[in-house]
Order: C-alpha cells, then sequence, then structure tokens
C-alpha cells in the first residue's frame, strides 16, 4: 500500500493528527494498543473502519523507518 493509502493528516480532522485514511482513527491508536499488550485482532475489532492492510501497512513503514533512521554498524 501507499502511504495516503494508510495515513491522512488534515487540519480538519482531529487538529490534523494522523489517522488512518478514510477514518477518524488517529494511528497512534494502534500504537498504543500493541505497546498495551493487545492483540492486532482486539485493536480491529475495537475500530473496525480500519482494514488489516492498513494496521500491518502502517507497522511495515514504521519498521521500515526504524530500520533506516538506525545507523548500520559493521
Amino acid at each position: 500500500m501507499k502511504p495516503e493509502q494508510v495515513i491522512n493528516q488534515d487540519p480538519e480532522i482531529h487538529g490534523g493528527t494522523p489517522v488512518f485514511t478514510g477514518t477518524r482513527v488517529p494511528v497512534k491508536a494502534l500504537i498504543d494498543h500493541l505497546k498495551a499488550g493487545e492483540s492486532l485482532d482486539y485493536f480491529l475489532e475495537g475500530f473496525p473502519s480500519v482494514s488489516r492492510e492498513q494496521a500491518i501497512a502502517l507497522l511495515e513503514f514504521a519498521l521500515t523507518q526504524a530500520i533506516d533512521s538506525h545507523p548500520q554498524q559493521c
């Protein structure tokens, strides 16, 4: 998925907080649920407007950013 299919940031929605595209669900909500030990399925049950594909794509984007921003040591 392309980033714009996953994350939207609009000042008219939650004051510009990044949300899942097509929803009003902040992307941080997924991270908060996972940090609390909840499963992806539990999150998706609570936020049915977010697709599994969007949630997985967000996690993949976050992983890629974390790996790319961390200098590799040889």
